[in-house]
């Protein structure tokens, strides 16, 4: 049965991707019907292994052998399990609920069916990683996540920035393929296998830089997927395509598949420190950089893709803790889930109802016009910014307490920089808050004279708001009663007291705090004066931040013009030096045998004279040999 979530979104994906125009009328509710289907089989999973003892909760299914040649054995088999099915659910999930609300974003589209096959092979990828019972076929569907989102971010390719923008998270993502790939190799020469039984029970054979070498490379691998320091450009650029792609990849699947890496290699992770601490450092910086960076966007998207990379980098933070934040890490990533779709759907709210127009600066307001989306946006908000009862507030608090854990001067620097974190959340988050749905109207008509008329969103884009909502509110606290997420997920991932010189109740009280603080602060420039048409200059920090701290610069200055002159001076050395070096020794034997060939001209008196001069020669020669001994 395992297979069967994987086979009925793909099957969607060759239905409407080969079907042809005739299915235009309905493709888009088969897309939606088929997700729907791969959640509804998801959970008759879930409540089989909710009713199995806590060890008999891992199933196998094998299909058949992919790849065989010799000692070399790929298999296409499934492991399903608790990390794994807490996966399947959030995907199909708010998958499900982001194909129903594309049904009305997406209604004007001419290729609104194509659109759904799209979203359709980007869930059965999706689900084949997470289901995949070996790296190899994780391998595939972490390609074909990429291929996925390559299509849909470049889905309006119309427009040159939107097909840029696929071009480059293709690209960034393949820098990061490159370092999974090497740790599948590493995988098999060391362990001769690469499913994950034989791997986990034999890692702790390895030498420490055989295992520090696999959990670096997974972590680049890491760093791709989810958007990461030193791979990080692409998340932003992303938002050009349709604002459902932006839930789907920014929410629940694509960003999060670094995450389940590492979690997935934390037996590797756990023997490898080294590979440790570089993921609690770029998770740590990842955090800081999103955050600082989310509070200087006025495109209401491009806000929030920044405040995803800031949540990431706290599941890769509390991921690089080991056991004592392997559960926390997937538990802020199921929150995430909820309120940042829901965050990604109001925002499509709102553009839906502001003629595309995506600038803060040109809302304000809104909240008397557009209701039940001020009210699921809000919701959002506060969970993100850890308001006291919603889900952010269960499940950040426990990886900053986590992080204190740590110990020593780590650990307070990585929960000092933790709590900054949640400080610059409240801020950006209220930011976005107080300019959209607050103050007076700042809209203007457009170019050709169109002044927009906000209004709510019909009920098939309200129903999934309204649902993430209330997944927003109740699920950090379902997770959180009696310790329920923990015990589900511990058996997979372990799970470790950690010794806090920070009480969990002292954590609280501050995270609290910090997050008043940023609210008032928000509240202070932005609320309390007329937001500006035109954005003021700023700091030196807000205007690196705009341009996202300069990350696109460094990129081109460092690779792509460092890659120009490198490759400028490979060709010079090749045309100069290699190529001179052989063109030099063919021009040396030419011109010798040239030269030669003169002696050769068929004379009698000229071979007499080079025999009598070839004689003179040996009879010097012998002279002198008898003078000198």
């Amino acid at each position: 049965m395992i297979p069967v979530l994987v086979a009925l979104p793909l099957l969607g994906a060759a239905v409407l991707l080969l079907g042809g125009r005739r299915l235009d009328a309905f493709g888009h509710w088969l897309g939606t019907l088929l997700a729907f289907a791969s959640f509804g089989v998801g959970l008759a999973l879930f409540f089989d292994l909710l009713g199995r003892a806590g060890d008999d909760r891992t199933l196998y299914e094998h299909l058949f052998t992919w790849v065989p040649a010799g000692g070399f054995q790929a298999q296409v088999s499934f492991q399903l399990d608790q990390l794994s099915m807490t996966f399947v659910l959030l995907i199909t999930g708010v998958g499900s609920l982001i194909h129903l609300y594309s049904v009305g974003y997406m209604a004007h589209d001419e290729r609104r069916r194509r659109f759904f096959g799209y979203l359709n092979l980007f869930l059965a990828a999706m689900l084949l990683l997470v289901l995949a019972g070996n790296y190899l076929l994780l391998y595939a569907g972490w390609e074909g996540v990429g291929l996925a989102s390559y299509l849909l971010i470049g889905f309006w390719q119309h427009k040159p920035s939107a097909a840029t923008a696929a071009k480059k998270a293709f690209i960034v993502n393949r820098v990061g393929d490159v370092g999974l790939s090497v740790a599948i190799m590493l995988m098999f020469s060391t362990f001769g296998s690469f499913d994950f039984g034989p791997v986990f029970s034999s890692a702790h054979t390895a030498s420490q830089a055989t295992l520090t070498g696999i959990g670096l490379m997974l972590l680049l691998g890491a760093c791709g997927k989810s958007a990461q320091v030193p791979l990080q450009s692409w998340l932003g650029d992303a938002m050009e395509g349709p604002t459902p792609v932006s839930a789907l990849i920014h929410a629940a699947t694509m960003v999060t598949a670094g995450v389940y890496l590492i979690t997935r290699s934390s037996v590797i992770f756990n023997l490898a420190p080294t590979a440790q601490l570089a993921t609690v450092v770029v998770g740590t910086v990842t955090l800081l950089f999103g955050a600082i960076v989310g509070c200087a966007k006025d495109d209401i998207k491009k806000a929030l893709a920044g405040s995803t990379m800031s949540q990431i980098g706290y599941m890769v933070l509390a991921a690089g803790l080991g056991p004592i934040g392997y559960v926390f890490a997937i538990m802020h990533l199921v929150t995430h889930g909820f309120f940042k779709a829901g965050l990604f759907l109001g925002a499509g709210s709102v553009m839906h109802g502001m003629n595309d127009e995506v600038d803060m600066r040109k809302y304000g307001g809104l909240r008397r016009y557009m209701p039940l989306t001020f009210v699921t946006f809000g919701l959002g908000y506060l969970a993100i910014i850890g308001f006291p009862g919603l889900s952010g507030f269960f499940s950040k608090d426990k990886i900053i307490e986590a992080a204190f854990s740590k110990g020593g001067t780590e650990g307070w620097i990585l929960g000092t920089a933790a709590l900054i974190g949640a400080a610059v959340t409240a801020f950006y988050m209220t930011r976005v808050m107080l300019m959209t749905f607050f103050g007076e109207k700042r809209w203007q008509p457009d170019a050709e004279g169109h002044e927009p008329h906000p209004h709510e969103s019909p009920s098939v884009m309200g129903v999934p708001m309204v649902v993430l909502a209330v997944g927003s509110v109740l699920a950090g606290a379902l997770f959180s009663w009696n310790s329920a997420f923990v015990k589900w997920l511990a058996p997979v991932t372990g799970q470790e007291e950690g010794h806090s010189p920070v009480g969990g109740t002292t954590v609280t009280v501050v995270t609290f705090v910090v997050m008043v603080l940023g609210v008032g602060l928000a509240w202070l420039m932005y609320g309390r004066r007329p937001v500006p048409a035109v954005p003021p200059l700023g700091s030196a920090l807000t205007r690196a931040a705009r341009r996202d701290l300069l990350q696109d610069d460094f990129n081109h200055v460092v690779l792509v013009g460092g890659g120009t002159h490198l490759t400028r001076a490979l060709v010079y050395l090749e045309n100069k030096g290699l190529d001179g070096l052989v063109n030099g020794i063919a021009a040396l034997v030419g011109g010798t045998s040239g030269r030669v060939r003169r002696l050769q001209n068929g004379y009698v008196r000229s071979y007499a004279l080079s025999m009598f001069a070839g004689a003179l020669v040996l009879v010097a020669t012998t002279l002198l040999m008898r003078t000198v001994s």
